[in-house]
C-alpha cells in the first residue's frame, strides 16, 4: 500500500528522529519494548476491525543515500503459529510550512496467520492509521531523560537535636493520679490522705494485665479478689472467761448465806 503524510515539521527533525533507533522505537503506537539492549524490540498489539493481534519481532532502520528510509521487521504471533514480514519505505520532501512523507508499505504473511483471514479494506485502514501516528511521533520534540534527583544530605545537627534519649523522655502522670495544679494548697488546707482508685479501675487494670501489682508483689489482694475473712470470735470468748468465775462465786455465796440462816434457827 501507499501513503502520504503530512507533518507540521521541518524535514530535518524527522531524519534526525529516524536516525536515532530510540525515539524511533518511542514513535511506534503501543510499541511495549522488551529489557534488550535494541530498542525495536517488542511486543506490539495490532487492532484490525473488532479484532485484535498481538505480534512478537524485532525490526531495524536503514539509510539509503538518495535520502530516503527502509524500515524492516519480522514478527511471529504472541497466540498462534503465524507470523510476518513487513518493509516500510520513507521519503521525505520539504513542503509549505512542513514536511511530507510518502510511505511505501508491503507486508507477507504466513498461512495460518490471523491477519490473512481478515478483510483487506480492514487491513488497509489499520495500517494507514498506525504509519499516521508513527510519522506524528517522530515529529514530537526529544524527550530530555530527567536524571534522578540527588538527595539531601541530613543536617548531622538537627538529627542530633531531635535525638532524645529514653531516660531524658518525661513521663506522663498516670490518669487516675488527681493533677497536681487542681489540688488546693495552702497553711489552713488539710492534709487529705491518697484517692483509692475506683473499684472499676482496679477491676480494668486485672482484666488488662492478668495480675495486679500487689498479687506480684504477695501483698493481700483487694477488692474482689480478697479472701473471705474469718468469723470473729475474740469477743464471744472474753466474755465466757469471765462469765464463769462470776457465776461460781455468785453461788458459792448463796451457799453460804443458806447455811447461815439454817444455823440461826
Amino acid at each position: 500500500m501507499e501513503h502520504q503524510v503530512f507533518v507540521p515539521v521541518p524535514a530535518d527533525r524527522l531524519r534526525e528522529a529516524l536516525a536515532d533507533p530510540v525515539r524511533v522505537a518511542r514513535a511506534v503506537p503501543g510499541l511495549q519494548q522488551d529489557a534488550t539492549a535494541d530498542p525495536l524490540t517488542g511486543r506490539l498489539k495490532l487492532r484490525v476491525g473488532g479484532h485484535s493481534v498481538t505480534y512478537r519481532g524485532t525490526a531495524g532502520v536503514t539509510r539509503h543515500e538518495d535520502g530516503g528510509y527502509t524500515i524492516k521487521g519480522e514478527a511471529t504471533e504472541s497466540r498462534g503459529t503465524g507470523s510476518a514480514e513487513f518493509t516500510v519505505t520513507v521519503r521525505l520532501a520539504e513542503a509549505a510550512d512542513g514536511t511530507t512523507a510518502d510511505l511505501t508499505a508491503t507486508a507477507t504473511t504466513t498461512t495460518g496467520a490471523r491477519t490473512a483471514e481478515l478483510p483487506a479494506d480492514q487491513l488497509t485502514s489499520a495500517a494507514a492509521r498506525l504509519l499516521t501516528r508513527f510519522l506524528e511521533g517522530l515529529a514530537e520534540e526529544p524527550r530530555e531523560p530527567s536524571a534522578p534527583p540527588v538527595p539531601e544530605a541530613p543536617d548531622t545537627d538537627s538529627l542530633a537535636d531531635a535525638h532524645t534519649s529514653v531516660f531524658d523522655t518525661e513521663v506522663p502522670p498516670p490518669s487516675l493520679t488527681p493533677d497536681p495544679e487542681d489540688t488546693p494548697t495552702g497553711p489552713g488546707t488539710p492534709a487529705e490522705p491518697p484517692a483509692e482508685p475506683p473499684a472499676e479501675a482496679a477491676h480494668a487494670r486485672r482484666t488488662m494485665i492478668g495480675r495486679s501489682a500487689e498479687e506480684v508483689d504477695h501483698a493481700p489482694p483487694r477488692g474482689r479478689y480478697a479472701p473471705v475473712p474469718a468469723p470473729q470470735t475474740v469477743a464471744a470468748s472474753s466474755t465466757l472467761r469471765w462469765a464463769a468465775p462470776a457465776a461460781a462465786f455468785a453461788l458459792a455465796s448463796a451457799i453460804v448465806v443458806t447455811r447461815a440462816l439454817r444455823k440461826r434457827r
